[in-house]
């Protein structure tokens, strides 16, 4: 599962006009020229499926329409699948009799409607049968989830194809827990090419959505942390009124209580004023290497999404199956049948 899409100019121009956040385009040029090597193009559907960008930004605004929160979960889906060695949709995959799925492992917890992304997969295919692949349509369907969140347009390079098995043994050497050190964030980062500055952004990912129960109660019981703000405590102890949740309970608390359907950057606000509901969030407003950034991140929206851009657009391109590699999926849970 790991890193990596556009109709490059036509796409700019419109999105621009009809994006209140568009990505400057000294930043595209920037996206255009980077990586190279890499297999993808801002066109790779062009001539084979032209309108395939266009019917999973059609369907990504009319599955947002119907439930919200299915926005969370494809911006949650970029991160899990491209940071684990590769962008090839393996996150997707079914556990099998051989394999285990990467969506039952510990590092997936509350990751969910996957449903959606085979409602966008079936749309695709009634248009361009066997052409999309389930990699693309998991990194497109984040960048459209994101702008529906009211956050940047960022455009992204197609032509990733899929992998044939799960990394679920993987998870743990790729994704840091939300408990890691800020050295091992910064580290697991920095190795796909993300620097600093980039995981800052990519943490605003948290100003949208909500964490389960289970994930913050250790901070709640059996004393509670002192560097909570004492003021929003009690929102969370009546969220999460349990010391030992239930994982199947729908206990959770809205990452943002202030804008929590909203992609902007009051997260790092709250992070400064001890609001944040992870351990992670708290070492990131006050470790020495990130602090600088989640402050100028608070004051400037601006530059929150451009560095946010910046982080989407290497995630997206880890290390993609392109060419003869991998497969194109029927379905995005299962890999083909072999011939």
């Amino acid at each position: 599962m790991g890193s990596r899409s556009l109709v490059f100019i036509f796409a700019l121009l419109s999105l621009a006009l009809s994006n209140p956040n568009p990505i400057p385009p000294a930043f595209a040029a920037e996206n255009e020229e980077s990586q190279k090597s890499s297999g993808l193009s801002m066109s790779f559907y062009r001539d084979i499926c032209p309108q395939a960008e266009d019917v999973i930004r059609e369907q990504v605004k009319l599955l947002y329409k119907r439930h919200k929160n299915t926005a969370f979960s494809w911006l949650r889906n970029i991160f899990h699948d491209c940071a684990v060695e590769s962008c090839d949709a393996s996150l997707l995959l079914d556990s099998t009799r051989r394999m285990m799925s990467e969506k039952e492992m510990d590092r997936s917890f509350g990751l969910r409607n996957f449903r959606y992304l085979d409602t966008i997969k079936e749309a695709v295919e009634r248009e361009c049968p066997g052409v999309v692949s389930c990699a693309d349509i998991l990194v497109l369907s984040a960048r459209d989830g994101i702008v529906e969140l009211g956050g940047p347009y960022i455009p992204l390079k197609t032509g990733r194809r899929d992998g044939r098995r799960s990394r679920a043994e993987m998870l743990e050497q790729y994704l840091p827990d939300h408990n890691e050190s800020m050295s091992v964030v910064l580290e697991r980062f920095k190795a796909i090419g993300i620097n600093t500055p980039g995981v800052v952004a990519l943490l605003g990912s948290h100003s949208v959505g909500r964490t389960h129960c289970v994930k913050l109660v250790h901070r709640l019981y059996p004393d509670i942390d002192p560097v909570l703000n004492p003021d929003h405590v009690p929102h969370m102890l009546k969220k999460c009124p349990d010391q030992i949740p239930d994982p199947k309970a729908v206990q959770y608390v809205r990452n943002d209580r202030g804008t929590p359907m909203v992609f902007d950057n009051n997260y790092y606000r709250n992070i400064l004023d001890n609001k944040g509901l992870l351990i992670v969030d708290h070492q990131l407003a006050t470790d020495e290497r990130t602090r600088p950034y989640v402050v100028k991140m608070a004051k400037n929206q601006d530059y929150f999404f451009k560095e946010f851009a910046k982080a989407i657009t290497i995630l997206s391109e880890n290390n993609p199956l392109t060419g003869s590699k991998g497969e194109i999926r029927k379905q995005c849970n299962l890999v083909n049948k072999l011939l």
